[in-house]
């Protein structure tokens, strides 16, 4: 793969873009992806878009399995600046994810206070699969997520 950026230095926009390339030309799922540099699918995704920081290794193994540059490496293990649109997508399956939170925002802080006391499920300390459950209905989707709890600090 050649590299993206005249100069040799990637930004994680550069190796997203290659990563995307790489696994659509190698015909892998991210299931397979994770499995190769052994990480949930979840994270493995959540850091190639650039929303996480791979250790060293991690990155290593992914620009290997997708024969990236060392370019690649580099940026994929710094640190993320976490921004994403403020405003509600139009894409009906991420949409339907800020409906859920609209919904039961509320609900789910309550009773995590209510369990837990004055605080919050962490997303730094934090794990979430993804799986298929069949049922007659029709297949759900399960979303599993687990997060540290951090109790606010009293004054």
């Amino acid at each position: 793969m050649k590299d993206l950026a005249p100069d040799g230095l990637w930004t994680k926009e550069d190796a997203t873009a290659a990563i995307l390339i790489a696994r659509k030309r190698a015909g892998l799922k991210w299931e397979e992806i994770a499995a190769k540099i052994g990480m949930s699918p979840v994270w493995t995704h959540s850091a190639c878009m650039g929303m996480n920081a791979f250790p060293r290794d991690k990155a290593e193994a992914l620009a290997a399995a997708l024969e990236l540059p060392d370019a690649a490496i580099e940026a994929l293990v710094e640190s993320p600046t976490k921004i994403w649109q403020q405003a509600v997508p139009t894409d009906p399956c991420i949409y339907r994810f800020y409906e859920i939170v609209g919904v039961y925002g509320p609900t789910l802080k309550a009773l995590i206070q209510e369990e837990f006391g004055d605080g919050i499920m962490s997303a730094i300390d934090f794990d979430m699969t993804v799986t298929r459950v069949a049922n007659p209905k029709g297949d759900r989707v399960k979303v599993e997520m687990s997060g540290k709890y951090l109790a606010y600090n009293s004054w």
